[in-house]
């Protein structure tokens, strides 16, 4: 790392409030170049150490949702530049959290395809102890298949979202939930559990916490890379250092994983060893060191 900790803290936390790059640039006296290189580097330390350290953890009631993005462009455009559906376009960001000491155990970004399903809920499988308990999702029909391979000695239930009629719906939401329907998957799942409102208001956390995710503004992300690093990122400072508001502590020292808060300084050093890959270069490196 070319700048010392103390700066790379002050950086981090500036993201980590909302901050766009060229504002936290700014603050912090840095370039832009050396804001992206920062959070590419420790956001991707911070993807590997999760997946490595968040493992086999017991959980009572998981709920599993996915939060919309794009990358570079929305679909539309994507498709009609024809640039890759994995890399490019509408984006999903896939998350499991345990409700009780709201740890995001697992996510996975990626199109809203069966393959990228599989990933998440194969990391999510990777994540939570195989014991009995309860997972609720949304009604994405590729969870059925997907939950029932990873989970199957688990009661599954789903929470369907019944919205009104199309012509109500406006274009930056949807409209006006009317109607929710809990249906039993498998096992004997507890309809008095069956909720997504613990996610759903952990994605709140994540458009408020990323720049990039802000609606209506030129702060998007324009390399999937950038896009996925932010996000280690993210759930990273979310279960490590930054304490919850319910719990009065971290989720991490909630769930057990740790004993104390971390500082963001603790965080940069304890994952110094989860070095990324090298980036592989593509036809659209003409973004040289974009957001």
């Amino acid at each position: 790392m070319r700048i010392g900790t103390d700066k790379a803290s002050a950086i981090i936390r500036c993201l980590a409030e909302g901050c766009g790059v060229r504002g936290t640039a700014r603050l912090t006296d840095v370039s832009k170049r050396e804001v992206c290189r920062l959070m590419l580097l420790v956001g991707e330390r911070c993807r590997r150490f999760m997946e490595d350290s968040i493992v086999n953890v017991p959980v009572a009631d998981v709920q599993a949702d996915e939060l919309w993005s794009f990358v570079y462009c929305k679909e539309k455009t994507r498709k009609r530049l024809s640039l890759p559906l994995a890399t490019y376009g509408d984006m999903y960001c896939f998350v499991g959290m345990e409700r009780h000491n709201k740890l995001a155990l697992a996510w996975h970004l990626g199109n809203r395809e069966l393959e990228s399903g599989r990933q998440f809920v194969a990391k999510l499988a990777h994540a939570c102890w195989k014991k009995n308990f309860q997972i609720t999702t949304d009604g994405w029909r590729n969870y059925k298949p997907l939950i029932g391979a990873h989970f199957a000695g688990c009661d599954f239930g789903m929470l369907i979202k019944i919205f009104n009629a199309a012509g109500d719906t406006t274009r930056y939401s949807p409209g006006t939930i009317i109607e929710f329907k809990k249906k039993s998957v498998q096992g004997t799942p507890d309809e008095d559990r069956m909720c997504t409102s613990h996610v759903e208001r952990g994605n709140l956390t994540i458009r408020m916490g990323m720049r990039r995710f802000t609606r209506l503004t030129n702060g998007f992300s324009k390399k999937f890379e950038n896009h996925q690093a932010a996000l280690g990122l993210h759930f990273a400072l979310y279960n490590y250092v930054t304490p919850h508001g319910t719990l009065r502590t971290t989720p991490a020292v909630a769930a057990g994983l740790t004993d104390k808060k971390w500082s963001v300084a603790d965080l940069i050093e304890r994952t110094r060893d989860y070095s990324p890959p090298p980036v592989q270069k593509n036809f659209l490196d003409f973004l040289g060191d974009a957001e």
